[in-house]
């Protein structure tokens, strides 16, 4: 379900998906399919992008549909799902989710390193 309130306020407000991603440290893409409602936005990420619109977070939130995957079907052409030697269950996550999982963990890193010589240099004033 697209996120039409959210987008609303964003253009109405004269700012870009590209703005609106680099302040929720996220790419782009990434908050496109946000927006679009292809990928949840978390609770912290409502009150940041609502903190950036300078907005309440009532005026832009609305509810995630709930979705649920059961399988990969469509992606692996099998279920991704099965049984070890012992047991265990496991799951084949495609691949491009990972990478976008890696991608996203660097960029943290990088945001955490940045932020922790920012607050170096503050100390050092």
């Amino acid at each position: 379900m697209q996120k039409e309130k959210l987008r609303n306020v964003r253009k109405r407000k004269g700012f870009t998906q590209q703005q609106v991603a680099d302040y929720i440290a996220t790419d782009v893409s990434n908050y496109s399919r946000k927006e679009s409602g292809d990928v949840a936005i978390r609770k912290d990420e409502w009150e940041k992008i609502a903190r950036f619109l300078e907005v309440p977070m009532e005026e832009i939130y609305e509810e995630e549909e709930a979705k649920q995957i059961n399988n990969f079907d469509n992606i692996t052409g099998s279920s991704g799902f099965g049984n070890n030697i012992n047991g265990n269950l496991y799951c084949n996550v495609p691949e491009f989710l990972l990478e976008s999982q890696r991608e996203l963990i660097e960029m943290l890193k990088k945001e955490n390193q940045r932020l922790q010589e920012e607050i170096k240099s503050l100390k050092n004033q």
